[in-house]
């Protein structure tokens, strides 16, 4: 598996990095920290500055270091982890968000893991944060780091194409083996308990026989608030959210499920993206576009 990393020195990005050393690596899987050293208008202010504390910032040259001292933290602690791992650095130059998808392209990378930063005045507003423009540009589900942990898992599951995305991430990636996984199903109005009931439990009778304690859990009322009640309850670690994606103006006027849930889960959030580089749990083409989902 080829993971990319995000590190800036900041502490988001330290729980990214906690999360990435606290993997369970299999033989053969490689990581690639990256920094990227934003240009002179993000050191000096606007929603995407540098996040190192003001009195470490006292020339470029300084940024340049903390880019630096982020890239041998982080091969340090990974080496501390897993010695043989195969580890790449790399420091960039430009905007972060975008010099992380397209270093992910040039991989290609099977997951991104970001940190966060928490849902401030600019991040909920104009959605400019990191974390939240490399999802919606990645060519690969991305992983937004709140902890180290990695189970309890939470799945949403919708029953779209996009949450059997999703689902497929669980059954695949050799890190999930095991792990206790809540299949969490949100009835809306008009929808038929019994049925989507029934579809739930199927959901966690596949997981189940691909070796992981998967359990069902329908419930009612808005989906994202339902979905991290779940997490709340389970103390899960991680929320797997499947998405077919909003950009731009029309997710800052839409929103969606996936995009609440990301910007307000007690712990870290792995969105899988309608169309991105994953294997599907089935032989079935999936193409942007053409199907729909209550996640957003």
């Amino acid at each position: 598996m080829r993971i990319l990393v995000a590190v800036d020195g900041s502490f988001a990005a330290d729980r990214a990095l906690d999360f990435v050393a606290a993997l369970p690596w299999q033989e053969g899987d490689r990581v690639h920290v990256v920094s990227v050293i934003p240009s002179h208008v993000e050191i000096v202010g606007g929603p995407w500055a540098i996040v190192a504390p003001s009195s470490a910032v006292g020339s470029f040259a300084d940024v340049v270091r903390i880019h630096q001292d982020a890239l041998t933290k982080a091969g340090r602690e990974i080496r501390t982890a897993r010695a043989d791992l195969a580890i790449e650095s790399t420091l960039l130059h430009g905007r972060a968000a975008s010099m992380i998808v397209e270093e992910a392209r040039r991989m290609p990378a099977d997951l991104i893991v970001v940190g966060h930063r928490g849902a401030g005045r600019w991040e909920s507003m104009l959605l400019g944060s990191v974390s939240a423009e490399v999802v919606d540009h990645a060519p690969c589900p991305v992983l937004v780091a709140r902890d180290e942990g990695l189970g309890p898992v939470v799945l949403a599951d919708d029953r779209s194409a996009y949450a059997r995305q999703a689902e497929s991430v669980l059954l695949d990636w050799p890190m999930f083996a095991g792990l206790a996984v809540s299949v969490v199903t949100v009835v809306e109005r008009g929808e038929s308990a019994e049925v989507l009931g029934a579809e739930c439990d199927a959901t966690a009778t596949r997981l189940r026989e691909a070796g992981l304690d998967a359990k069902a859990e329908l419930r009612e009322g808005d989906a994202a608030r339902q979905i991290i009640a779940v997490a709340d309850a389970r103390q899960a670690n991680l929320i797997v959210v499947g998405t077919r994606g909003q950009t731009g103006l029309r997710r800052l006027m839409l929103g969606s499920v996936a995009r609440n849930v990301l910007l307000n889960a007690p712990c870290s959030v792995l969105v899988v993206r309608g169309g991105v580089g994953v294997a599907a749990a089935s032989e079935d083409h999936v193409e942007e576009g053409e199907l729909v989902s209550p996640f957003g």
